[in-house]
């Protein structure tokens, strides 16, 4: 707002009071009261108002950051029906000076405006930093990733989800700015503003299916450049990555699943990827504890440099070690089935005439059993080669079969045994009541002319066998043998060796399948 100097001394000649004083503000300010005569207004009071105050007043008004806004305070007009002799004060309100900045420090806006208006072209990768070589050989490219979450391992699909923040960090010496000149201050780094472009890696990810950048409620990007023409890149984003499963020991499988990544268009005479020194792959606490059917054992980085007809390709790779929880499918499968088997069983230790309970319970056993394999394997992918899993509930379906083709055998071999029976028992009732006759007995005819040291003999012998036999038959087991199978007929004979053989056999298959697959390899092939 313009000021103007008013001649106090022609004022007071005028018969006008002057009172100058300062309000109690943060920003001085200076203030002019004028009082006027009751109903009389001085002509040069209006002239000097008119010109300085209020023709300036429709002009825009330019206030610095630092000073506060301009106040102007102007009292009602009089009334013209008031008859009072108070005067009518008016206040003015003028602006103090702003306070001036500092001119040693320099706006991050101005830095970068200098930086890439002078010269600059994104489009360029920048010189490498080896100075042994023409031009300075390829840009270093230096990359470490934070792993915050992973989740949805589908087993049908081979694939798995990741949520990272992925940074990348390079020398760029054209976007240098250090000290700009004596007695000037710039800041370490300056962040790169949205449609300000620099030059980028063209980096993608190799096994990765979908992707996208996170923008709520902003960008999540951060882009750095250091005083000394370092760059850092920082985004966060959510990966869907192929992961080829091999399920040879599913449910105890172990899997290796990877996170390549390469430059697009740039060769190994361009770029080169390299893994920071320190941590190069971080992880967010409690990750574990994100993932349901896996544990996460192991992370390893590697390189995989591959070479194509369009030259080669520098290629970084993270190999995360993925071990499937195993408590699931024990309470869920393995214990089922083994008591399915059990309780298959039991029929051998029902009476053979029971015909519509064994059938009804090897009959149920086995429907259960093949809905339980239906379900598990409504859950893995139609591979070509056998699973652990395809083992045991294939051994367990044939354990229930077993039991189930027994009962057949057994009630076979009795209808015969009852047939025979009933045929006998027909034969009995059709002979007379007479008793017959003995039968002749037919003694050789050496036997007579035998002297009596021989006939000793013979039944000296026959005494030496009765002695041995009932040593025999103190034996426990050959007791229990024969009071077992001795006078039973031939299908309870078949239920007796059912209970012992069925679970010896079931045992052994046990130690043999845990023997097998309940150790399985964790060493990465990629490594």
């Amino acid at each position: 707002m313009g000021t103007k100097n008013i001649d106090i001394a022609s004022l007071q000649n005028t018969g006008q009071k002057i009172t100058v004083y300062e309000e109690d503000r943060a920003t001085p300010t200076s203030s002019i009261e004028l009082l006027t005569d009751e109903g009389h207004v001085k002509d040069e009071l209006e002239e000097l108002l008119d010109e300085d105050f209020l023709t300036e007043k429709a002009a825009p008004l330019e206030i610095s950051k630092d000073s506060e806004p301009t106040e102007i305070t102007q009292a009602p007009e009089n009334n013209k029906e008031e008859t009072t002799s108070s005067t009518t004060p008016q206040v003015i309100t003028v602006p103090s000076s702003p306070v001036a900045e500092d001119p040693n420090k320099i706006s991050d806006t101005e830095i970068m405006k200098d930086l890439l208006t002078n010269g600059y072209d994104w489009r360029v990768r920048p010189p490498g930093t080896n100075s042994s070589i023409l031009g300075g050989g390829a840009v270093i490219v230096w990359v470490n990733m934070l792993i915050r979450s992973i989740s949805k391992i589908d087993n049908v699909n081979m694939e798995y989800s990741a949520q990272m923040t992925f940074r990348e960090s390079w020398v760029d010496k054209r976007l240098a700015y250090g000290e700009k000149s004596m007695g000037e201050t710039v800041p370490d780094f300056v962040i790169l503003a949205a449609g300000q472009q620099i030059w980028m890696p063209d980096s993608f990810f190799q096994n990765e299916k979908q992707a996208h950048r996170h923008m709520i409620d902003k960008p999540n990007v951060l882009i750095r450049v250091h005083k000394d023409g370092s760059i850092l890149y920082s985004v966060r984003i959510s990966l869907v990555l192929s992961c080829p499963m091999h399920l040879q020991n599913y449910p105890m499988d172990v899997q290796h699943c990877l996170i390549d990544l390469a430059s697009y268009a740039y060769t190994t005479n361009d770029i080169e990827y390299k893994w920071k020194d320190q941590e190069p792959v971080q992880l967010k606490a409690g990750l574990n504890s994100s993932l349901p059917s896996f544990e996460l054992s192991d992370v390893q980085t590697t390189y995989c440099t591959s070479k194509t007809n369009t030259g080669t390709y520098s290629c970084l790779r993270t190999v995360l070690t993925l071990k499937r929880q195993f408590s699931y499918y024990l309470l869920q499968l393995y214990i089922p089935s083994t008591m399915l088997v059990i309780v298959s069983w039991v029929s051998f230790w029902l009476d053979r005439s029971a015909v519509p309970a064994r059938v009804t319970l090897g009959v149920t056993t086995l429907l259960t059993m093949t809905t339980q394999s239906s379900g598990i394997n409504s859950k893995l992918p139609p591979v070509a080669y056998i699973k652990a899993i395809d083992v045991w509930i294939g051994a367990c379906m044939t354990f229930i079969f077993g039991a189930l083709v027994e009962f057949a055998i057994v009630t076979y071999f009795g209808t015969r045994l009852d047939q025979k029976k009933k045929s006998r028992a027909e034969l009995t009732t059709k002979q007379p009541l007479h008793t017959p006759a003995p039968a002749p007995v037919w003694v050789p005819r050496h036997a007579g002319d035998m002297k009596n040291d021989q006939l000793g003999d013979m039944q000296t012998n026959l005494l030496a066998n009765n002695r041995k036999e009932p040593a025999l038959k103190r034996n426990p087991f050959i007791r229990m043998w024969r009071r077992s199978f001795g006078d039973q007929d031939l299908p309870k004979k078949l239920d007796l060796g059912s209970r012992l053989l069925f679970p010896i056999l079931f045992i052994s298959f046990n130690i043999l399948y845990w023997t097998m697959f309940g150790n399985p390899d964790t060493k990465s092939p990629y490594v």
